[in-house]
């Protein structure tokens, strides 16, 4: 009877012991859950690169999101559009930066990548504040650019040589600002830089310079942005379609996209990146552009 005792009370506490170790075990399974799920963090690296129009946003963007994702590595790159577009498509980077579309740039296999449009720019003529005009026709713009004019006294500015500042034939702002800028006209020889930030330092350095630069460039009093027409270069005329030199800032991946190059792209175009950095920067959300354009050039209202 003793025995009997003894190992049912043996029994009990075996069972007691059991029983707190499988609570245990559920709490300690619960809680590394949520620790794991308040603790996520994206982790990776990638290579980004192409449009220099958009190299400011993008690499803003890539600080705060490194900021928050102190494993992740995202290293943004300039070089133009075609750049970028030709290295998305070889796979050499993760995601291309592109001022147009896909099927603008030839050699490039559009239906291979996948197109995400993060924002608009508007882009306009650039001068050097001594020139003395703050506003251009379309006609007078195009022929300073093939070189019809050649000083800035023909056109009511001071007695200065132009010169002009173009960006090379890979350039998506060259592309952009040659389609709806100088309708279609080539531009003639002059000064080729690679970068914006050198296009603009070259304008403001330079007596009687012009060029041409995404308005998210125009930060300071270093160079003048042109009007044209009479119409401002600004966000609200080129949401409203007065304006007509603007471009769609697309962010191409080879696919769909995975990985932190997914992750990026949704933080992109978060609504905090959207209606604030985004903004910041000198850019526009998609979304607010009351017209819209395809890859041919055709605008329409929405």
């Amino acid at each position: 009877m003793k025995n009997f005792k003894k190992y049912g009370l043996l029994l009990i506490i075996a069972m007691l012991v059991a029983f707190a170790a499988a609570c245990g075990n559920g709490s300690t399974d619960e809680n590394a859950g949520d620790d794991k799920e308040g603790s996520e963090t994206a982790s990776g690296s990638i290579v980004v690169s192409g449009s220099s129009a958009m190299q400011p946003l993008v690499a803003a963007a890539a600080e705060e999101f490194m900021a928050e994702n102190p494993d992740a590595d995202i290293q943004v790159n300039a070089g133009g559009s075609g750049t970028g577009l030709s290295q998305v498509s070889e796979g050499s980077v993760q995601i291309g930066n592109s001022d147009v579309f896909a099927e603008e740039k030839e050699g490039i296999p559009a239906d291979e990548l996948v197109d995400h449009k993060v924002a608009v720019v508007g882009m306009t003529a650039a001068v050097n504040p001594n020139v003395g005009i703050e506003d251009i026709s379309k006609e007078d713009l195009k022929k300073v650019f093939t070189g019809e004019i050649k000083n800035w006294k023909e056109l009511g500015g001071k007695d200065q040589k132009i010169t002009l500042v173009n960006r090379p034939d890979s350039s998506g702002t060259r592309a952009t600002f040659v389609k709806f800028g100088l309708d279609g006209e080539t531009p003639a020889e002059g000064i080729t830089e690679d970068s914006s930030n050198t296009v603009k330092k070259i304008i403001s350095e330079t007596e009687g310079a012009i060029g041409y630069l995404a308005f998210s460039y125009f930060t300071d009093d270093s160079v003048t942005p042109l009007a044209i027409d009479g119409v401002k270069a600004t966000d609200e005329n080129v949401q409203k379609g007065d304006f007509p030199i603007w471009a769609y800032q697309h962010s191409y991946t080879k696919g769909e996209a995975e990985g932190l190059a997914k992750t990026f792209l949704d933080y992109m175009m978060s609504e905090d990146v959207q209606t604030g950095l985004l903004k910041d920067q000198g850019y526009i959300a998609s979304t607010k552009m009351e017209v819209e354009r395809d890859a041919e050039g055709k605008q329409t209202k929405k």
